[in-house]
């Protein structure tokens, strides 16, 4: 089965955000993610629930989704990503 990882992205620093999203797009290509969806426009249909920024990544399977969190070059990521911004992620089961 697939897995997923789902964040939602509140960016208060755009200029730092540049250097997460260098390291992020790195760890991605190590772990062989599949982008579905990166930014772009929301549109909410139902609920209360306003995200900012979505980000959908697509994984040979949900252990590969969890160990994505692990990488170096995702530690790297986060390292980067530190004050600039808000992040909401899980790592989801697919069918």
């Amino acid at each position: 089965m697939s897995g997923y990882i789902i964040a939602n992205v509140q960016v208060t620093n755009p200029t730092q955000y540049e250097e997460y999203k260098k390291w992020s797009t790195a760890a991605m290509k190590t772990a062989g993610a599949e982008v579905c969806v990166r930014g772009g426009q929301v549109q909410v249909m139902e609920g209360d629930w306003a995200p900012e920024r979505i980000v959908i990544l697509k994984f040979a399977s949900f252990e590969a989704a969890k160990a994505f969190y692990e990488l170096p070059e995702y530690r790297k990521a986060r390292e980067a990503r530190a004050g600039a911004a808000i992040f909401c992620m899980v790592a989801v089961e697919g069918v």
